[in-house]
């Protein structure tokens, strides 16, 4: 039997975890095509379907399903013991892959692009998503995340800058509506709601004094992005509850108008997450080296 290869494995997992050929192509940097081919040169080698195929859906197989079973824990021992001979080299170099919410991948790209600099023979895929996805499982070195939403069996590491919330609204909206003084004050109607990934609706957090409060918008239109809330809200639709990054031009250029910034202390910002490694690669090392010096940097600042 032909040796199938590093390339057929990971093909199979792939398609096994997103199922999908399009979004595992996408994953792997190929295209559908060459994909479905690899896949179909392995099975050929097997002399058994691993997927049942449809123009709608991709589904394993009962061999399939046992064949992912079975090499998915062999092939991380593989990437492991190819980690712990690459953590060898001096130099770091290879692949890194890093998996954010939209707003961390905005936060960690200017130091992606530093450490792209500082190692030319290194290369990072960083992906961002708004759903929390095991990291170990779908093949990422790190992950970051609101320091809240870090798995507690992963290491964590603050990236060392706070975040705050912003409530805002367009001066149109103002014009329409007297000014909330404390969360009570918030118009629950005219508050538009966002939902989390897992699918919950976002409740507004406010502190005070030491005193936390909730508030549950009532608004009628519920988004689950904060580009799109955005635009609504420059657009007249309502009361926006951001990450502060995320509109802060809008305010300082006067676009948006803040409201009860006393109510919305700094808090902990993002964390990258990782999960213990006894040989880590040298190009793992220097990225993390990194984020520390700039926490660092960040933390003499404060």
């Amino acid at each position: 039997m032909r040796d199938a290869g590093l390339k057929g494995l990971e093909a199979v997992l792939a398609v096994a975890r997103r199922g999908s050929f399009r979004a595992a192509a996408l994953e792997l940097g190929m295209s559908t095509t060459a994909l479905s081919h690899t896949v179909g040169r392995l099975e050929a080698t097997l002399g058994v379907r691993l997927f049942n195929r449809t123009t709608r859906s991709v589904s394993l197989t009962d061999a399939g399903r046992e064949f992912v079973e079975r090499v998915a824990p062999a092939l991380t021992e593989i990437r492991a013991a190819m980690e712990s001979a690459r953590s060898q080299r001096e130099t770091p170099s290879g692949l890194l892959r890093i998996n954010a919410s939209f707003q961390a991948g905005r936060e960690i790209a200017p130091l992606v692009l530093a450490f792209l600099r500082r190692y030319p023979e290194m290369q990072v895929d960083l992906v961002t998503e708004g759903r929390l996805v095991d990291i170990v499982a779908e093949g990422f070195d790190l992950g970051i995340r609101p320091a809240d939403l870090v798995p507690r069996d992963m290491i964590a590491l603050s990236l060392g800058k706070l975040q705050r919330y912003a409530v805002v609204a367009a001066p149109a909206w103002f014009a329409a509506h007297s000014t909330p003084l404390s969360p009570a004050d918030l118009p629950a109607q005219e508050c538009l709601r966002g939902r989390l990934p897992n699918g919950a609706l976002l409740r507004w957090q406010f502190e005070r004094g030491g005193e936390p409060v909730q508030f549950d918008p009532k608004g009628r239109l519920t988004l689950d992005e904060a580009a799109i809330t955005r635009a609504a809200v420059l657009d007249g639709a309502g009361i926006g509850f951001f990450i502060e990054q995320d509109v802060a031009e809008d305010i300082a250029r006067g676009r948006l108008i803040r409201l009860l910034e006393d109510w919305t202390p700094p808090r902990p910002g993002f964390s990258l997450y990782y999960p213990g490694r006894r040989n880590p690669s040298a190009g793992f090392t220097a990225f993390l080296g990194m984020v520390r010096e700039q926490a660092a940097r960040l933390s003499q600042r404060g």
